[in-house]
């Protein structure tokens, strides 16, 4: 698949229907097709870190999942201490290849 460049908003944030539009017209895709290819995609990287996995895609970068201890906080507004619980959070590291491709 060739790179295209991507014309970004004013703003520089690429929305998921965006994302969709491009998918299209890389693929030669409806909007209809595409979406629902990007939405199945999302959906087995979101499902894997479910699951605990990981999900690596090459030249691009790495998603899993960490695990954050319980911890005391402050509500900001009274300044009352808070317990905050364990939680699970996605992680992404990125590629070399990711990393370069910015810097290039």
């Amino acid at each position: 698949m060739a790179s295209q460049k991507y014309s970004s908003h004013e703003d520089g944030k690429m929305s998921k229907k965006d994302l969709i539009d491009a998918v299209a017209k890389e693929c030669d895709l409806t909007k209809e097709k595409a979406g629902v290819a990007v939405d199945a995609a999302l959906a087995h990287i979101r499902d894997a870190l479910k699951a605990g996995g990981e999900v690596r895609i090459p030249d691009f970068g790495t998603f899993k999942v960490a695990k954050r201890k319980a911890r005391e906080g402050r509500n900001p507004a009274t300044g009352a201490t808070i317990k905050i619980p364990a939680s699970r959070v996605p992680k992404f590291s990125p590629s070399k290849g990711l990393k370069d491709a910015l810097n290039a």
